[in-house]
């Protein structure tokens, strides 16, 4: 059997084994949907889709296009990314690079569209002081649209956000669970309806309605229509947190959210994307985020004089066993620009040119910090006097680039 064929089954095998988010069946269900892609003409023409895209403009050149272009060039359209000034053929190099460059500028919490969530710097979440941003209904359609576009062409997004924003794209129903990060004060009452009897609405007050504070002003809202005249039952509270939940999370960002899953479905049938769940949709989109480091170290190449055995690598791997999976996140995005891999692992780890794996390369600069090279998937790493130098160094450089101040 040739080497290339045993190299790929040996590492499917430790695949099996080592990615333990993914759920068995998820590439055959893949398989399945692009095939129901694949049968419906979806990103294979005859039509081109043509994105003429300056480096310095990278938003504003998509968002032109992109939203200019009609039903048919987005959902059967050919993608064709061409960066000024740069010749040669888009053979999927330049689009993988469009999708990291469109997600590290349209999703960051600096642009005002999304912001960080409320329990962490990493993940986030549409913000509601995005209404500050011009056209802004128009910005989150076009968001919607990135989505679909990088679902049909297979390219991911640095796209870090909370699960429950997965669920509004795929118009699923959020979970409870999903508040106790965000307001465990808030979440833990709703518990208390959920589990106790009610009996009627007039032993607690509560109607179809709640109240808000918008800009130092309280408001009522209703949950739906004459809401405020329909009293919480034992009968019809499950209706109540469910309406209750998704407003709580989605409150001041309801026509964001809206624009964006109408851009989503603009390029997207929704009838193709049943088979998906959160949880499966999130991977496809953003990746894995469990990291095996077997399997990572399997798939890593070495420059300029570093190999496997060679001391300094040596002690970066022992460095990168004593980090928690979140500091492997961290340094995977500081190398890549993406805090995920591949739902097929490092093996389809993307980069704009060259080979795709993972690559530590010498930098004969002793005493400076680790610096990457994102387009190449490229670390370059200096000959540290000892592992404690290095172990110090590496952390150091991750977790100071660990935002999307990433450049």
């Amino acid at each position: 059997m040739p080497l290339a064929v045993n190299k790929v089954l040996n590492y499917l095998s430790m695949l099996q084994r080592s990615l333990r988010p993914i759920r068995r069946d998820l590439q055959a269900r893949l398989r399945r949907f692009y095939k129901k892609l694949e049968r419906k003409g979806y990103g294979r023409g005859p039509l081109k889709l043509k994105l003429p895209i300056r480096r310095s403009l990278v938003l504003k050149d998509a968002f032109s296009r992109i939203m200019s272009a009609n039903k048919q060039e987005l959902r059967h359209g050919r993608l064709v990314v061409a960066f000024e000034s740069e010749e040669g053929l888009d053979r999927g190099g330049p689009t993988r690079e469009f999708f990291l460059l469109i997600s590290r500028e349209l999703f960051n919490p600096s642009f005002g569209l999304f912001e960080y969530s409320a329990d962490d710097i990493h993940t986030i979440q549409p913000s509601p002081q995005s209404t500050l941003v011009d056209n802004f209904i128009d910005w989150f359609r076009f968001a919607g649209r990135i989505f679909g576009l990088a679902l049909i062409h297979r390219c991911l997004l640095n796209a870090p956000f909370v699960s429950h924003f997965y669920k509004s794209l795929l118009r699923l129903p959020p979970a409870l669970n999903e508040l106790e990060s965000l307001d465990n004060e808030f979440h833990q009452s709703l518990e208390w309806i959920r589990d106790n009897d009610i009996s009627t609405g007039a032993d607690l007050g509560l109607t179809f309605c709640v109240t808000e504070n918008l800009l130092g002003n309280v408001v009522e809202r209703e949950l739906k229509a004459d809401g405020s005249n329909i009293p919480v039952t034992e009968n019809n509270k499950r209706e109540y947190l469910a309406r209750l939940i998704k407003w709580r999370l989605e409150r001041g960002v309801q026509e964001q959210t809206e624009s964006l899953v109408r851009g989503f479905y603009e390029v997207i049938d929704s009838r193709l994307i049943k088979l998906f769940d959160a949880g499966t949709f999130e991977l496809v989109i953003a990746g894995a985020v469990e990291i095996d480091i077997n399997v990572w170290r399997s798939h890593t190449e070495y420059r300029l004089g570093y190999n496997d055995n060679h001391q300094i690598i040596i002690w970066f791997w022992e460095a990168i066993e004593k980090f928690t999976n979140e500091q492997k996140l961290h340094l995977l995005k500081f190398v890549t620009g993406t805090s995920s891999i591949p739902y097929e692992g490092f093996l389809a780890l993307r980069s704009s040119s060259g080979p795709p794996y993972f690559c530590i390369e010498k930098w004969d600069n002793p005493n400076a910090l680790p610096r990457a090279h994102t387009c190449f998937n490229r670390l370059c790493l200096p000959s540290y006097a000892t592992a404690e130098q290095l172990y110090e160094k590496l952390l150091f450089a991750v977790e100071e680039t660990n935002t999307f101040s990433l450049k």
